[in-house]
């Protein structure tokens, strides 16, 4: 009779401090499907203005958490807000969702972030975080590509079926996940790489 050990349940990873949230029921206006690309202009526009801002106080956050080793709550709530509706915009116009998202980045869209509150980092890596990231902006450049590409085929399929394919749907999320995770890692939102899984 041979005695085993008993299994040692293995450690889950800790879920990612920027996590995309799908709570979409793959249904598409038609009408909307189709003149999305006329739809989508305001929301492009503010998204532009916005973007101008970011990187702003983005640079002004950056220069603050190498003395405090994290970003100030007010800095990381307004990087989160814009990262949140960057996610928005995108996942509305590729037909990752289907109601127009609203101006401000707050949370309750169908395709939406959850961004964990702002934590110590080590500030040789805020330093140098964008030396760092460079490897996660090549792999999301890939992805965006990957993303427009399904998103033509997901616009054909959504206006002669009425739905979201849900594979096309869910690739598209990966690549929306990544690309949040590869600003907010940017950004400073987290001192945690981008992640190839959920």
């Amino acid at each position: 009779m041979s005695e085993h050990a008993p299994a040692v349940p293995a450690e889950t990873p800790a879920p990612h401090p920027i996590r995309l949230v799908v709570d979409d029921d793959l249904a598409r206006s038609r009408v909307t499907v189709f003149f999305r690309l006329l739809l989508v202009i305001p929301a492009f526009l503010w998204l532009v203005l916005w973007t101008i801002v970011a990187f702003v106080v983005g640079f002004i956050g950056w220069i603050v958490a190498i003395f405090l080793g994290r970003l100030p709550d007010g800095i990381h709530d307004f990087l989160a807000a814009w990262d949140r509706y960057l996610t928005h915009v995108n996942a509305y116009f590729f037909i990752v969702a289907d109601p127009y998202p609203g101006f401000a980045g707050q949370p309750g869209y169908p395709v939406d972030l959850a961004i964990d509150p702002p934590t110590s980092q080590n500030r040789l890596t805020i330093i140098f975080r964008l030396i760092l990231g460079i490897p996660a902006f090549i792999v999301m450049t890939v992805l965006i590509y990957v993303l427009e590409i399904v998103g033509i085929l997901a616009w054909f399929y959504a206006l002669f079926t009425g739905r979201a394919n849900e594979g096309m749907r869910n690739l598209q999320a990966y690549c929306l996940r990544y690309q949040a995770q590869t600003y907010g890692y940017a950004f400073l939102l987290t001192g945690r790489y981008p992640s190839f899984e959920s």
